[in-house]
């Protein structure tokens, strides 16, 4: 396919100005897809068992979505919709950024499966489109349309790391069949013998006096955000000050 023949799903109509009106719709798909790929993991929302949760014919599905990049392109841009960005900016951007970065973590451990998604590249969908608009409209007043996509980027590598990880992590805790507290207490006296050796002083402040792997998930995460938007705050002008940094 060259690049003249390449055509977005967004720029094909859902409908065509003639003809009967379509059976299905990309919603109605999408949805299917989301529901399967939530209960089942992403290979399970194929276009066969697609058709059969809404009572279709595979191939009739084509028609939709040509491609499985193009569903996967539509799964994708339905979940970002989950995240609220109603009224921003609101005129406080550490509270926008902190509601942002609560609402991408919230939908990605309601839907994990996302973190197998590899695709770095936009899609430009409309609820990418309309999260772009209101989140980078959050800093817009106070830098340069350069340092804010720097500083965005900033921003969803610590969320997307954060819960890459944890997603991660709760799978390998399924896994083993053990939860985090007793995963921790099996490698309790392999832990004790490295801190007794002495040999590893850095790993054994760690152990001994560290906070942070004692706390809970949540807090863990907010506590890393609050880190990342100081340093945001260091890029902006005193006048973009945050009531919430303020109080």
């Amino acid at each position: 396919m060259t690049d003249a023949d390449y055509v977005n799903i967004w720029m094909r109509p859902e409908r065509t100005a003639y003809g009967r009106k379509p059976t299905y719709s990309r919603a109605q798909i999408t949805e299917a897809a989301v529901r399967i790929a939530d209960a089942e993991g992403l290979e399970a929302a194929t276009m066969r068992r697609i058709a059969t949760e809404i009572g279709a014919g595979a191939m009739s599905l084509y028609r939709y979505v040509p491609s499985r990049d193009d569903l996967v392109e539509l799964m994708a841009d339905r979940l970002v919709g989950e995240i609220d960005v109603t009224g921003m900016p609101s005129g406080d951007w550490r509270a926008d950024l902190t509601r942002y970065a609560d609402g991408l973590r919230a939908m990605w451990l309601r839907h994990p499966w996302i973190a197998t998604v590899q695709r770095s590249l936009p899609s430009f969908g409309p609820n990418q489109l309309l999260l772009i608009e209101r989140l980078m409209g959050v800093l817009d007043a106070f830098v340069s349309i350069d340092e804010n996509l720097g500083l965005m980027a900033m921003l969803n590598s610590y969320i997307e790391g954060t819960v890459r990880e944890e997603i991660s992590s709760a799978r390998e805790f399924r896994r083993s069949g053990l939860s985090e507290s007793e995963w921790m207490a099996r490698r309790g006296p392999y832990v004790d013998r490295l801190v007794k050796s002495g040999e590893y002083p850095i790993f054994t402040k760690i152990v001994m006096e560290a906070r942070q792997p004692h706390l809970s998930r949540d807090d863990q995460f907010r506590h890393g955000l609050q880190r990342v938007l100081d340093c945001i705050a260091a890029a902006l002008p005193p006048t973009a000050e945050s009531p919430m940094s303020a109080h």
